[in-house]
């Protein structure tokens, strides 16, 4: 597998003899992007802090895995731990910062023992003075966002913030920060020292009703018919999810996993985690369990999402007990929309997809069920 490519410290050395703009290149030119869901640039994030003149400046790695049906970084951990922490110390480097963080979701701290050892032999055989400290995170799936993960390493509720002022501007303390995902930060040095890299290559996290789930790597445009020859379905399948925000697609053999055309079918193939869904499964339990999941895990502060996700909840269960009324159908739909477009941060306005699409894709599953 190509993100299995230990790189030895020989990308940190050979970021030390190069000039920033050198390496920054390098990264623009491989068009390397962030893996957490974002895809922003990753030369473009170190950018925007590098030259700034403040007296700190901070890295953290965001291993805050959260997403139902992705464990892509679970698996970066666990196998490739080494270069992910020399990803850290190019772009600590890079930016000339003296601290970096590892937030590292509760359900792994079983890998932090060995990610400690790994962290100290690192930054002795590198002969760094960069201090890298592992936060586990206490299990909230909100600090999968960028500033609700900053708010938890200082110590305070990690609700999200309004956005400008951006991480790179004000993070940690109010200093500078850049906040990358554990895939994007193993990719840096590999993109810096292998020619062959490519940047296409994607993981995906597959799950679900089939006969051989986990981690594979595919092209970002492979064709669905290509992966279920691989994974191999247990039964005839009808849906595929997108994680718990990317939203539900019928299932479309020729169907290409890319962001533009899971983008044009209103869905956000996200951090490429696909959830495999039978006929002998109901859309409707899928939205229910993700909208149990959505309102447990919504931290409260702006009130679509507090408010709406309980609220749509309590919908969808009428609806499965065949109680509710086609005006409370046509609710859920408005309800929908409207957190999806009011709430703070991209939770809120994420949490959502799966009945949008549901009720697009599946609309007869909620009107004669």
């Amino acid at each position: 597998m190509q993100i299995l490519r230990e790189t030895n410290l020989e990308a940190l050395n050979l970021v030390k003899k190069m000039k920033p703009s050198q390496v920054l290149k390098i990264l623009e030119t491989k068009t390397l992007t962030g893996r957490g869901g974002g895809e922003f640039p990753t030369a473009k994030k170190i950018k925007t802090i590098l030259n700034k003149k403040t007296k700190n400046k901070y890295v953290v790695c965001n291993a805050d895995e959260g997403e139902p049906g992705t464990f892509k970084d679970k698996f970066i951990l666990k196998n490739n731990p080494r270069t992910l922490i020399e990803g850290i110390l190019i772009v600590s480097y890079l930016i000339k910062a003296k601290s970096a963080f590892i937030y590292l979701r509760k359900e792994y701290d079983y890998l932090r023992k060995d990610l400690e050892k790994q962290i100290q032999d690192i930054l002795k055989k590198s002969e760094s003075d960069i201090n890298i400290t592992i936060i586990t995170g206490a299990g909230s799936y909100i600090c999968g966002e960028e500033t609700a993960i900053l708010k938890s390493i200082m110590g305070y509720r990690p609700n999200p913030s309004y956005k400008p002022p951006y991480p790179s501007e004000k993070g940690l303390w109010d200093c500078p920060t850049i906040v990358n995902n554990v895939e994007t930060l193993t990719c840096i040095p590999q993109a810096i020292l292998y020619g062959d890299w490519d940047p296409e290559i994607r993981l995906f996290s597959i799950s679900g009703e089939v006969k051989h789930p986990g981690l594979y790597e595919f092209q970002k445009a492979v064709k669905l018919n290509t992966i279920l020859d691989i994974v191999k379905p247990e039964l005839k399948l009808k849906a595929i999810c997108f994680g718990s925000s990317g939203g539900i697609l019928k299932i479309k053999d020729n169907l290409k996993l890319d962001e533009k055309t899971i983008k044009e079918k209103k869905c956000n193939i996200g951090t490429y985690g696909i959830i495999f869904i039978s006929n002998k499964t109901k859309i409707l339990d899928i939205n229910l369990s993700l909208a149990k999941f959505y309102t447990f895990e919504s931290c409260g502060k702006c009130t679509p999402c507090r408010e709406g996700t309980l609220r749509l909840l309590n919908l969808l269960k009428k609806i499965r007990n065949r109680k509710a009324t086609q005006g409370e159908i046509k609710e859920i739909k408005e309800l929908s929309e409207h957190i999806q477009k009011t709430s703070l941060c991209g939770l809120g306005q994420s949490c959502t997809n799966h009945i949008l699409t549901a009720l697009e894709n599946f609309k007869e599953e909620y009107y004669n069920d």
